[in-house]
């Protein structure tokens, strides 16, 4: 199954959809992130539930989870990206974390902000909570992923090499795109291990690599996790990025207004988004 957060343009605003072909169904709930917290059944009502049909390539898609309680991200997750940073392979999973105000459509454009010109891409798979997670083992992690989503953890670079703290370049409003779709589990490989993941810069292929590659995987990842604090449905993680970002580049590179960022894991979908500068 594949659940959408799609744009209503009427007093409704937004409402979950599950893709039906080339139709999206929608269901009455205000988007994804409300459906997942709805129950432990929210599967089979997905499901089952029918409703208005719009065509899906008319559609105007908001982030998958638009307000997730939590998004958590990985940093020095793939030995190319970790290598290229010049940095020790980690011990234990590096967390930062991001608000909900970064967060665009999987179509919507990304912003460069005005204080700065060092924006970054970092194509990486994002898996969704699906049930409470408290304290869990990785094996059992993930029976609480309702599934898995692509993600582009655009980073504003300086910003971010400020301080030893990752959050400042991490967050800035209007840069990080996510969707599609939410692609459930039985859909994939266990783990959403073993896909092909890519970032393309105006049809130039930027990083390439594969998910099986993941220092940590996502049952480590969400075991570690929900050791800290509650993982609850709806929340976002950010597995890492693999090696090819612009900053680990000689000479450097760094994405520029009117260029067209794509982000791909294979099996479950694609981020278009142009880059544009924002000037206040």
């Amino acid at each position: 199954m594949r659940l959408s957060t799609v744009r209503l343009y009427d007093e409704r605003g937004t409402a979950a959809a599950r893709q039906e072909g080339d139709e999206l169904v929608l269901l009455p709930y205000s988007d994804v992130g409300e459906l997942l917290s709805s129950g432990d059944d929210w599967p089979e009502r997905a499901a089952a539930d029918d409703g208005d049909r719009i065509p899906l390539p008319a559609a105007s898609l908001a982030p998958v989870v638009p307000h997730p309680n939590k998004i958590v991200c990985l940093g020095l997750n793939y030995a190319t990206h970790i290598k290229e940073m010049g940095r020790a392979t980690p011990a234990h999973p590096t967390l930062f974390a991001k608000y909900d105000g970064s967060l665009v459509g999987p179509y919507d454009d990304v912003h460069i902000p005005p204080v700065s010109d060092d924006l970054d891409w970092e194509a990486e798979l994002a898996v969704v909570i699906g049930h409470r997670a408290r304290h869990v083992s990785p094996d059992q992690a993930l029976a609480h992923v309702a599934g898995y989503t692509v993600l582009n953890d655009v980073t504003v670079r300086d910003w971010q090499h400020r301080t030893r703290e990752f959050l400042s370049g991490k967050t800035f409003e209007a840069t990080t795109p996510v969707g599609p779709s939410l692609v459930t589990p039985d859909e994939l490989p266990r783990g959403a291990s073993g896909l092909t993941i890519s970032c393309l810069v105006d049809g130039t292929t930027m990083q390439k690599s594969n998910t099986a590659d993941l220092l940590f995987d996502v049952a480590a990842i969400i075991a570690y996790v929900s050791t800290i604090i509650t993982l609850l449905p709806g929340d976002l993680i950010a597995t890492g990025t693999p090696g090819g970002v612009g900053a680990g580049r000689d000479p450097k590179v760094f994405l520029r207004p009117g260029q067209e960022l794509v982000t791909v894991v294979e099996g479950i979908g694609e981020l278009r988004n142009t880059v544009v500068k924002d000037r206040w």
